[in-house]
């Protein structure tokens, strides 16, 4: 029997949780500490904001949060599909590091996540809506609570309206449209940790707008005109606004706006048909439409005035970035690829001081059939059973059997060092390099590398040697 949106709520299981990494300080109960809430799209593209440009697109509350915050004009995404960029987020690290190569690849259990880190600083944790860093089942090493989250209420992929989510291991038909119910367990978490004297971390990743787009008749009727397809896309959008902005009213309500930080960005570029882009390529690919992503960061009490950055961002920064603002420290770090934005976020970073890399490791994605997989969860929990299947709990994610070369970088690798960005693209034999100048070029349609031989060897050399650096994280050399 289904249970309504309060019971299930308020329904709880035993999950696997681990306590924080490293000891809690004396200071790690002050509620001065900003409250944090990490949103994350599944396949905006940059160009599927109306704020950003969009002729069709309705998102009044994007729209109203870009123009009240700190809008990043240049958001890049560290990789151009889901669960890399979703590991990166959790890391700081690019996600390559750890084999999370591609969709439905794990998190390593022996990475530290925002999660952990957090919890050393006081911070109760919660993660609501997709996972898909690993299972959602009981058990598991890779699921929500074993990295860190004390609450969770997940889904190991993408789901739509009216899924079966997990409750910390328990599977839960869930009625609703698929934003509104990420954003409500949220809240119900807000609400509670709100009245503590404890800080909270809630990462809230929508499910929305991947595919197959299944939007309510009235948020569709926004698009008459438009063919299906796109009615669909434009109203799963439109349905994520309205959550995100019931989310962020919620703070204010609640009182604590002032002081939570609230970040907002997409997992990778546009979807190529229907998104809008902003640049060359689509999700999947590292030209600037795989990558290039909307970010928007909100802290009213330390970022006073609204304005625009095109200073070069990543969703490895959040990771260091969220680690200096509450003053965590973590024992045996390994090797970050994101840097600390409070500079930005105080106004007094013109520039990014160091290039950022990205590699697109042929390795292909795993399955991960989000609706089957919970379904067949939920019913074995009623037949009084555990799902048992190695391949839904992840039991081998920590290890590291095969082993990578470190003197070939086998994908599609970029260097971004503003405004130059490089291709190295490596198939068979030597690898094809492209050259692009970004201010002048943004759709990367100008090749200058033969015309700037100097500056290709030398950037050549840089992510080269960024790549090795890679492939030995990969190798296990961190830990």
């Amino acid at each position: 029997m289904q249970m309504n949106r309060r019971e299930f709520l308020r329904t709880a299981g035993a999950g696997v949780c681990l306590a924080g990494i490293g000891s809690l300080g004396a200071a790690a109960s002050s509620k001065s500490k900003p409250n944090i809430v990490l949103c994350m799209a599944d396949d905006q593209g940059w160009g599927d904001m109306a704020y950003n440009g969009h002729r069709v697109l309705k998102t009044p509350n994007f729209d109203q949060f870009a123009a009240e915050a700190l809008r990043f004009d240049r958001f890049y995404a560290a990789a151009p599909v889901c669960s890399p960029t979703r590991g990166s987020v959790m890391t700081g690290r690019h996600p390559n590091r750890f084999g999370c190569f591609k969709w439905g690849h794990p998190i390593r259990p022996q990475e530290t996540t925002i999660a952990e880190a957090l919890k050393t600083a006081g911070y109760a944790t919660g993660h609501f809506g997709k996972w898909h860093l690993g299972s959602v089942c009981k058990g598991s090493p890779v699921n929500p609570g074993a990295k860190g989250f004390d609450e969770w209420f997940s889904a190991p992929n993408f789901f739509d309206n009216d899924p079966i989510m997990s409750r910390e291991g328990v599977a839960v038909p869930t009625p609703g449209e698929s934003s509104m119910i990420t954003v409500d367990a949220a809240i119900e978490f807000i609400r509670k940790h709100a009245k503590s004297s404890r800080p909270f971390l809630a990462v809230v990743w929508f499910g929305n707008p991947h595919a197959p787009h299944e939007a309510l008749d009235d948020d569709r009727s926004l698009y008459n005109g438009q063919s299906v397809k796109l009615q669909n896309f434009y109203a799963e959008i439109t349905a994520m606004d309205r959550a995100f902005g019931k989310l962020r009213q919620e703070l204010r309500a609640i009182g604590i706006h002032e002081n939570t930080i609230l970040w907002y960005c997409s997992d990778n570029g546009g979807l190529p048909g229907v998104g809008t882009t902003g640049g060359r390529g689509n999700k999947g690919q590292i030209y600037e439409g795989g990558l290039r992503v909307p970010g928007i960061l909100e802290w009213p009490a330390r970022i006073r005035a609204p304005r625009v950055t095109n200073v070069p961002s990543n969703t490895f920064d959040i990771y260091p970035t969220l680690l200096e603002i509450v003053g965590a420290r973590i024992d045996k770090q390994p090797p970050l690829d994101g840097i600390s934005l409070v500079p930005l976020i105080d106004g007094r970073m013109e520039s990014r001081p160091k290039p950022m890399g990205f590699w697109d490791h042929p390795t292909p994605g795993i399955g991960t059939p989000s609706k089957q997989w919970m379904a067949s969860l939920y019913a074995a929990q009623q037949a009084g059973k555990e799902v048992d299947d190695p391949s839904h709990l992840f039991l081998d994610a920590g290890k590291i059997a095969q082993l990578y070369p470190e003197d070939s970088f086998p994908g599609h690798a970029a260097w971004l060092d503003w405004p130059w960005k490089l291709h190295r693209i490596e198939k068979k034999g030597d690898p094809q390099l492209e050259l692009y100048n970004l201010a002048d070029d943004p759709k990367e349609s100008k090749d200058l590398a033969a015309a700037s031989p100097d500056r290709t060897k030398s950037m050549q050399a840089q992510l080269e040697a960024w790549l090795l650096f890679v492939a030995r994280s990969l190798n296990g050399k961190d830990y």
